[in-house]
């Protein structure tokens, strides 16, 4: 991994994907969509600060997770002076996610003990399987497609 010297207090587009592992363009797409910030130079070049590297590495760790881009935004917007965020931040921001990640977990859980039974009987019966009308909710009371 390339060493950036103490010196140095902004970092090329370039420096920052070779040490956050991020591709050039993912830095970008980052950028566009307010995870990270760069300012330009007179040559319209494009300088971030070295704090970047922590900002992107906590948006991959997030991404990883599965947490949306939008809601890493939101998070990322709610620190101080958005400024980077710490092992607190990581730590009081992955509580509050939890309760969606069990809840997308709970789903996979379901989807996989119902995949066999479904593909087993090859029905796709709006009536019977939990795949193609799960938690049919509206069953009960209307016919035909709803949704």
């Amino acid at each position: 991994m390339p060493q950036i010297p103490e010196k140095i207090h902004e970092l090329t587009v370039g420096q920052l994907s070779a040490r956050s592992g991020a591709a050039v363009s993912a830095l970008h797409f980052y950028e566009s969509k307010g995870l990270i910030s760069s300012r330009r130079t007179p040559g319209n070049q494009r300088r971030y600060s070295r704090d970047a590297l922590r900002r992107v590495a906590f948006v991959r760790a997030a991404q990883r997770v599965g947490i949306p881009l939008a809601a890493i935004r939101d998070a990322l917007a709610q620190l101080p002076e958005e400024r980077t965020p710490n092992r607190e931040d990581w730590a009081r921001l992955s509580e509050m996610w939890r309760g969606e990640l069990e809840e997308r977990i709970n789903q996979l859980l379901r989807l996989r003990d119902h995949l066999a039974d479904c593909i087993g009987c090859g029905c796709l019966s709006l009536q019977n399987c939990a795949l193609s009308n799960p938690d049919d909710v509206f069953g009960e009371k209307l016919t035909g497609s709803r949704l």
